[in-house]
């Protein structure tokens, strides 16, 4: 990369204000980062232990929980730890890591939640056939899919961009590396390859939601014809909150990526790149853990493995 002599690090500006008031942001960012950490751990270890989760929809909720953690995780330590040592520098390798995990665990999750919606449609409208259109080879291949398409996209979107020139302005208006704040500070003339690679990015992001839409169509002209009053609220409680969480990430998203490069920055496109780097890792797993009946009796049954009296005693010994 031939910008690598020139530049070595950049700053990150950041959320500005009185030192209290970044002391209550990083109180903020902790908690929300603690607890999806727990969160998406959590439902990790139980579908790993539970061989009553073993099935296509929780292997897909396993590995979106695992790219929500690598996205926050991308992101929420270094902010806070910049901001409690006053220290808003980053290394142009970190840059470059920080932009290849965060486009990677975005793309990839977008793919899995489009993935999760054809799996709940199979489920619902196709209930008879849904073992053989979801098998377990199916299963492994639309997840592998997904981490090599988000891999792959990652790896241009970072290639594209850190091969431009950054020359004397180093300070990016955003609290991580983001890639239109980087291209707002690019000093190079060759900066219209990456703008083009970000609107196709856009456009398959917007397949993806014409397809969950369309998938989500079939589903609930399907349940309107379930007799049973419960049936259909059951089915609504799962899919409604699973649409909406898709419908933020989205918005938030493609929001976050093209107003900086349409217009100048703003505090706003602050607030879209919380929303989208740490809502979803945040509410994932209360629309698949806490709301989820089965991942109870999972959790409940972890407990009493874990605390059974051998355990305890074990423990004691200890």
């Amino acid at each position: 990369m031939n910008n690598m002599s020139m530049v070595t690090e950049f700053i990150l500006m950041g959320f500005a204000g009185p030192w209290k008031l970044q002391i209550l942001q990083d109180g903020i960012f902790l908690a929300i980062y603690v607890t999806a950490l727990l969160g998406n751990g959590l439902i990790i270890t139980i579908i790993s232990l539970d061989p009553c989760l073993h099935t296509p929809m929780y292997f897909f909720i396993r590995n979106l929980s695992l790219f929500d953690i690598c996205l926050i995780s991308a992101v929420v330590p270094k902010t806070i730890v910049n901001s409690l040592t006053h220290s808003n520098h980053i290394s142009f390798r970190g840059c470059v890591i920080q932009v290849f995990l965060v486009a990677f665990s975005a793309a990839t999750e977008l793919l899995l939640l489009t993935v999760m919606c054809i799996d709940r449609y199979a489920a619902i409208c196709h209930p008879l056939h849904y073992d053989i259109i979801m098998n377990r080879g199916t299963c492994v291949k639309m997840a592998f899919f997904s981490c090599l398409s988000g891999g792959l996209l990652s790896m241009i979107h970072t290639g594209l961009t850190f091969n431009l020139s950054y020359c004397e302005i180093i300070e990016i208006q955003q609290f991580f590396c983001d890639i239109p704040q980087l291209l707002v500070i690019s000093c190079s003339e060759h900066i219209t390859s990456e703008i083009v690679f970000i609107f196709i990015s856009s456009v398959l992001d917007f397949c993806c939601f014409i397809c969950i839409i369309i998938s989500y169509a079939y589903i609930f002209s399907t349940v309107r014809k379930i007799p049973s009053t419960e049936g259909k609220s059951k089915a609504y409680s799962t899919c409604i909150p699973h649409l909406v969480v898709i419908i933020l990430f989205l918005s938030t998203a493609i929001s976050a990526y093209l107003k900086p490069i349409l217009a100048s920055a703003s505090f706003t496109d602050l607030i879209l790149s919380a929303f989208y780097i740490m809502l979803p890792p945040s509410l994932n797993p209360i629309i698949y853990g806490l709301r989820n009946k089965a991942m109870k009796v999972g959790l409940e049954k972890l407990i009493t493995k874990f605390f059974s009296k051998e355990n305890v005693f074990i423990f004691l010994q200890m």
